[in-house]
């Protein structure tokens, strides 16, 4: 999926598959309607529960572990992204389900499920899922690895010659990290932080028979996986202090140890309209992050039951809340194993290319002059990220006739060459309005250190409005151009992050349209003033356009199906949940509208259910790439009536009632026929996919024939095009 281990750290949460991403994992919110209200006579089964939804979603990540087409590798690397994903989801997710259950502020979900009972299918369903990664990883993965060479060794399978190596290895650079923790009446339980992997040790004393407890981190800051010999055979790092307990408990038995894992609560609150300074407000609470109560344990099957006893106490968890993982624990350090040099065990590598409406031969083309041709979209990762949007920052902070740069900033790079071109922009006296998002979930600290430096360099940094995450992807550039200005826009769907533009599918609209750039000036008037533009142009915009927006267009459909005239809807999403879209969409089912989402993780929505969704089709795409962009259109070409709309919103509480979120319309001819010609591809019969049911299942489909791979055309098409 990626060129290099490191461009692919930030997927592992996200596909969330992690956005980590942008995860799929949203605040815990009451639906906005209540379980059981049933507007237009809809009925009150007709949702499907989130939590579960996210589930499958992970699950459909298994499946391509699963998959033997997929190079060993490549399975290895997505029983890595499924560990991540799973370890978010309790940390987010299920800790906002706890803390709702203890503070006694549950909702019903809208379908109908309490917290405890939501909590209960959540545990049921999850531990399902970890023994099926556990198995998948234990007998195939694992023995498929060491037919090609590639061996992870436990402690009892190694030579005299290779414990002796590991022996002198232990001494001089594990040993003096290591910390043994006793328990006891002088000594208290020790913290356990979060997803950290730890040893459980029950020691005696020979003389007394006396048994005492210990525990022993394992380091995070050394390899999980240490090299024995050569780079094809691996020792788990908890296996080889495993080994050597005898020399951290000197004058005492070892009688046992037992691996353990901890998920903790890493949502952080920051009171925004109370605290004067939110950037110190949120270092504090990072701070207290680690400190989160437990809500996972994770432990071998053969852990000693007083042992786990002892655990599950003083974590202050409850039974349900343990997971029994056969074999390793904590699966997502198979990225460690994914840096190998073997080419051959990995899918090929995709270079991007310059768009061709960017390109001038073998440079880039002057992207302004470009624009005032006429609207550019780039589709990310076919399309090269560097030579279009980070391309377009750039020239514009070289360029002496820019005279101001505007931009949202949500999740980016930590070598960000767009950060880059903001602070050179400013240090040559344009002026630099950068929106930064601080509270982008697990991506704090990094955005705190980017708003420093982005002020020491004289930008003008803001923080958004108190109450509302700034989500959207947008950039606006002001240039002096034969006595009067004109304005250059980038609206996105995805991060202005040059790493994740590798690996996510993301779409990018460049244009010089004056409407669009009118709306972007109101747009960061209201973000960094006391604007309060409700009404645009070209946008949509959350929390108070976005919902209504869609749910008019929804409904326009509907109204043309009951009159007898052609009539349709397309999404293409991340997540599908908020009910009253959904109950939109049901409306326009039920009036005979052809309505097809592509929904990549979460989808509440019931299809082909009579009376109800018979003419919804959902289908989820989940492969080397991450779908992320979110496309929608409304009308039927047979009626000369189609709008398209992109943007940053998913059709999530969160992102319409709690984000500033933007949807453009697309008005370019050629822009709009690329984006029918997207839907076409994604919504082809043969293209490999997982099929919705009424019931919640997902089935792969096509059933006969494998289908094709719709991202790999995408790349050859991309290749073809550049060639």
């Amino acid at each position: 999926m990626t060129d290099a281990l490191t461009d692919t750290a930030s997927l592992a949460a996200a596909l969330e598959l992690h956005d980590s991403d942008e995860a799929a994992v949203e605040a815990v919110s009451a639906p906005t309607v209540a379980p059981g209200a049933t507007p237009d006579g809809l009925p009150d089964d007709r949702f499907l529960n989130r939590e579960v939804s996210w589930l499958d979603f992970n699950a459909r990540v298994l499946a391509l572990a699963r998959d033997p087409r997929a190079p060993l590798l490549e399975r290895a690397k997505f029983l890595a992204i499924f560990a991540s994903n799973l370890d978010e989801f309790f940390m987010v997710r299920v800790a906002g389900l706890k803390r709702r259950q203890s503070t006694g502020l549950g909702v019903r979900s809208a379908d109908g499920l309490g917290t405890r009972e939501q909590l209960a299918l959540i545990s049921r369903k999850a531990q399902e899922l970890s023994r099926e990664h556990a198995a998948l990883f234990l007998e195939d993965v694992r023995p498929a690895l060491v037919a090609e060479g590639i061996r992870i060794l436990l402690w009892g399978e190694l030579d005299d010659a290779q414990r002796g190596a590991l022996r002198d290895y232990f001494r001089t650079q594990l040993f003096p990290v290591l910390t043994p923790l006793a328990v006891d009446p002088a000594h208290p339980f020790p913290y356990i932080s979060g997803l950290s992997l730890n040893l459980a040790v029950t020691v005696r004393d020979p003389h007394s028979g006396t048994e005492h407890f210990a525990r022993v981190k394992v380091p995070n800051n050394v390899p999980r996986f240490v090299r024995v010999g050569d780079d094809s055979t691996w020792l788990p790092l908890e296996e080889l202090i495993g080994a050597h307990l005898t020399q951290l408990f000197p004058g005492l038995e070892v009688t046992a140890h037992h691996a353990f894992r901890v998920t903790r609560n890493a949502d952080v609150e920051v009171e925004e309209d109370r605290d004067e300074d939110l950037l110190q407000a949120l270092e504090r609470e990072l701070a207290r992050r680690r400190f989160g109560p437990a809500v996972r344990l994770e432990v071998s099957p053969s852990i000693d039951p007083t042992v786990l006893d002892l655990l599950v106490r003083e974590l202050e968890i409850t039974d349900a809340d343990v997971a029994q993982v056969p074999g390793l624990l904590d699966l997502s350090s198979l990225w460690q194993l994914y840096g190998t040099d073997r080419p051959d065990l990995k899918d090929e590598p995709w270079v991007p290319s310059t768009h061709p409406r960017l390109a001038e031969g073998e440079k880039a083309a002057d992207v302004f002059a470009a624009l005032r041709e006429g609207d550019v979209l780039v589709h990310h990762p076919y399309d090269s990220f560097a030579t279009s949007v980070q391309r377009f920052v750039e020239q514009a902070a070289a360029d002496p006739q820019v005279l101001a740069i505007k931009q949202t900033l949500y999740r980016t790079s930590g070598d960000s060459p767009i950060v880059r071109a903001l602070i050179d922009a400013a240090e040559a006296g344009k002026q630099v309005v950068v929106l930064v998002e601080i509270t982008a979930r697990f991506d704090e600290t990094a955005n705190i250190k980017w708003a420093r430096a982005l002020e020491k360099a004289g930008c003008h940094v803001v923080y958004g409005l108190v109450g509302l995450k700034t989500h959207c992807k947008t950039c606006l550039v002001v240039r002096q151009e034969q006595g009067q200005l004109r304005r250059y826009a980038h609206l996105g769907t995805g991060n202005y992050n040059p790493k994740t533009a590798r690996i996510y599918e993301d779409l990018g609209l460049l244009t010089a349209d004056p409407e669009v750039g009118a709306d972007l000036t109101d747009l960061f008037n209201a973000l960094t003033g006391y604007s309060r533009q409700k009404d645009y142009r070209t946008l949509l915009v959350a929390p108070n356009g976005v919902r209504s927006g869609l749910v008019e267009r929804i409904e326009r459909e509907a109204e043309h199906a009951r009159a007898g005239r052609p009539s349709r809807v397309r999404l293409k999403a991340n997540s599908i949940v908020d009910e009253q879209v959904i109950d939109a969409l049901y409306r326009a089912s039920r009036a005979g509208v052809p309505v097809d989402l592509v929904v990549r993780g979460i989808c509440a929505l019931r299809p082909g259910v009579p009376g109800l969704s018979e003419t919804v089709h959902v289908r989820s795409v989940v492969g080397r790439f991450l779908e992320h962009s979110r496309v929608m259109s409304f009308g039927h070409p047979d009626r000369g009536e189609v709008e398209h709309w992109m943007g940053s919103a998913d059709l999530m509480h969160r992102n319409l009632d709690r984000r500033i979120e933007t949807l453009v319309r697309v008005r370019d001819r050629v822009v709009a026929q690329q984006l029918d010609a997207l839907f076409e591809q994604v919504l082809g019969p043969d293209v490999r996919h997982w099929a919705l049911r009424p019931d919640g299942c997902w089935d792969p489909r096509p059933e006969e024939g494998d289908g094709h791979d719709v991202q790999a055309v995408l790349m050859r098409r991309a290749g073809e095009r550049h060639a």
